[in-house]
């Protein structure tokens, strides 16, 4: 049985999305963010960034592993050249040097990316299958990551870090658009819709999706920026 979770076509399915298993997932995640805001200042949250780091490291080298040892490794699919997983990046090298620079862009990237592909998964694995296991611990990592250095070190965006975290994107998405071209991948979804269910199933054909996905992206990080710019509103004087 333990066996079978490491397996490529077992506990397979056609749809995850608001499944029992995926429903419990986004419980588990809502409990995870408050228990790290309710518990923020106690002493011992200094170390759960170490934990944060390992869960993202393990995902990762777990899932190459995986991947290469079923013969599954491709190209196509297995660089980390996906929003998220360059995200994931990010947030285990923000961790480990509480760097500032790196919380600008991972809190977009990270939050922006990772919320929407946990909403909206990718994926035709099913509870209790390694990749199910893998896709939800990798995002749920990368939002804790983020909210993590805004709840224990005060870390906050500006206007600034909005402007540069969209540059630091496109340009990013204009590499990943030329390695698609040259290797007939999909990374950040530039050459095809995801197979599986998703918001840009609402937006037309190739290429006119891309242009919806430019609007959700900035208006889907100003979202994320209001906060902070709402929290300096009432903290200036009038």
């Amino acid at each position: 049985m333990i066996g079978d979770i490491f397996k490529p076509d077992t506990y397979r399915e056609t749809e995850i999305f608001l499944s029992q298993a995926h429903l419990l997932v986004l419980i588990v995640f809502a409990i995870s963010v408050a228990w790290i805001f309710y518990h923020r200042a106690k002493p011992y949250m200094k170390y759960i960034r170490w934990v944060l780091f390992g869960a993202l490291m393990l995902s990762e080298v777990s899932l190459i592993w995986w991947t290469v040892s079923i013969g599954m490794w491709d190209i196509r699919y297995n660089l980390p050249l996906n929003l998220c997983t360059v995200s994931l990046y990010l947030a285990a090298a923000m961790l480990v040097t509480k760097s500032y620079t790196l919380f600008e862009i991972v809190y977009f990237f990270g939050i922006g990316g990772a919320l929407q592909a946990m909403i909206t998964p990718d994926l035709f694995y099913t509870f209790p299958h390694f990749r199910f296991l893998h896709f939800f611990t990798a995002h749920i990592a990368i939002i804790l990551a983020v909210l993590y250095m805004i709840a224990f070190y005060k870390y906050e965006v500006t206007f600034r870090s909005f402007i540069k975290s969209l540059v630091v994107l496109h340009v990013l998405a204009l590499i990943v658009f030329f390695i698609n071209q040259m290797t007939g991948a999909n990374y950040m979804f530039l050459a095809r819709k995801p197979s599986g269910p998703s918001i840009l199933d609402w937006f037309g054909p190739y290429p006119w999706y891309i242009l919806a996905l430019e609007a959700i992206t900035f208006i889907t990080f100003f979202i994320l920026y209001l906060p902070f710019f709402i929290k300096k509103r009432l903290a200036s004087p009038s």
